[in-house]
């Protein structure tokens, strides 16, 4: 069981290392550094192992549905060391993520990932809640959305946009 806590300022080089490892690149890493510069109401937990290595990462950061201005969050990215995956260490972020989150009052959170992985935590099709992603081809079960608070979302619909920093990075 893995030690959820908050990113801290010392963290940025064990959390770039670690995204690069498990998206086998440098563009996961590279957003996340992007990220944490200019976008101060992002959500950055860590995973650490009792012996106060970094075994894990998730980012939330604000998205914008268009048309009716919501303002909710985005997971992305996420990684697990490879060798500390599927020992319960994303489930274990996603979670602790998402109770931030609705303690924060946010009213939504959307995914672009397995839909295979993030129903567990709610998660389901975007487009049964009228949400499209930014993102021209984007397979209907790959982008999710959790609602957190139905009432700040009735009546929301349009196009879900990540901050453009997700645009840059290749």
């Amino acid at each position: 069981m893995a030690i959820i806590r908050p990113e801290q300022p010392e963290d940025s080089s064990q959390i770039r290392h670690l995204n690069e490892l498990a998206f086998g690149q440098p563009a996961e890493a590279d957003l996340v550094d992007k990220l944490r510069n200019v976008c101060a109401d992002a959500l950055s937990l860590v995973a650490e192992d009792d012996g106060g290595t970094i075994v894990g990462h998730i980012l939330f950061t604000p998205v914008v549905v268009e048309g009716r201005r919501s303002l909710g969050m985005g997971l992305a990215p996420m990684a697990v060391l490879p060798d500390r995956q599927r020992q319960g260490i994303g489930s274990q972020l996603v979670t602790r993520g998402l109770d931030h989150l609705r303690e924060r009052g946010c009213p939504f959170v959307v995914v672009v990932g397995h839909p295979e992985y993030y129903p567990r935590f709610g998660f389901e099709p975007a487009s049964k809640h009228g949400l499209v992603s930014q993102w021209e081809g984007m397979p209907d079960a790959a982008f999710m959305v959790l609602v957190l608070d139905v009432r700040a979302m009735a009546g929301a619909s349009g196009v879900a946009r990540y901050r453009d920093e997700f645009n840059e990075v290749t």
